[in-house]
Order: structure tokens, then sequence, then C-alpha cells
């Protein structure tokens, strides 16, 4: 096992986007529009999360190389009555890209929102059966030789 070699290749400008969706009550996501929940502001707190997390990607995934990143750009929005979508734009001047920061990015700033929120999903059975994160994937990647 190994990091993959990437001394070979050029420096150039790279940036990766990467989104996801967590479902909520929509109960839960007009206390968010209201700015009624109980720790605070989900989407402001999911922003510094995703940035924190894009920072720290390779001390999370074993193989990631530590990259010096140049932007990352979080929005964190409602899109409908029941969803709120993250969206993670990383840049960087390297060897490799950053698609890895933008997906850790994502998923930091979807569990962030979870963590602050989870208190109103629960159902009578104290279960959490519309709430769901989703769709975490890559969707753009760019290099600029």
């Amino acid at each position: 096992m190994a990091m993959v070699d990437v001394s070979g290749k050029a420096e150039i400008q790279r940036e990766a986007t990467a989104k996801g969706t967590i479902k909520l009550k929509t109960e839960t996501v007009n206390l968010i529009k209201e700015g009624k929940t109980a720790k605070g502001d989900p989407l402001y707190t999911a922003k510094i999360a995703g940035i924190l997390a894009a920072k720290k990607t390779s001390e999370l995934v074993p193989l990631c190389h530590p990259l010096p990143l140049t932007n990352v750009e979080i929005k964190a929005q409602i899109i409908n009555e029941n969803t709120v979508e993250v969206t993670a734009t990383v840049k960087t001047k390297a060897q490799t890209g950053v698609e890895m920061e933008a997906l850790t990015a994502v998923s930091a700033a979807l569990l962030t929102i979870w963590d602050m929120i989870k208190q109103y999903e629960k159902d009578a059975a104290g279960q959490y059966p519309n709430t769901a994160i989703e769709n975490i994937h890559v969707v753009r990647k760019l290099k600029q030789v």
C-alpha cells in the first residue's frame, strides 16, 4: 500500500466541485428558515465545518496527499420544503486534484447540519424516518495547464 507518486506531475491550477443533500421534515426546514434552531444557524455553521474539513482531508483519508488549498467555497441552501443542499468548490495549485477535499467538505457540512437539527427530526418512536444524507458526488473537475 502506498500513496500515488505524483512527483512527475506538473503543478497546475486545479478545481473540483461536489454536492450533496440532506432530506428533512418540512417543520425542521421552517425552523432553519425562521432562525429558531436551538444550536444556532445550521447553514452558517455547515459552511465553517466544510472549510475546516477540506483543509483536514489528508488527515482523515489515509492515502490522500496533503495539498495547499488556495480557496474553499461552501454554499448551504434550502432548495425546497424538505431539502438542504451543500455545494463545495475547492481550488489549489498542485500536482494532484482536489476532488477528495470537495467531497470531504460536503460530507462534513451535511453532518454538521444533521448534528444541529437532529432533535427536531425524531418521530413518536424516537426514530428518524424522513432524514437522509444523500447523493454526495463530484459535479465538476477542472485542470488548467
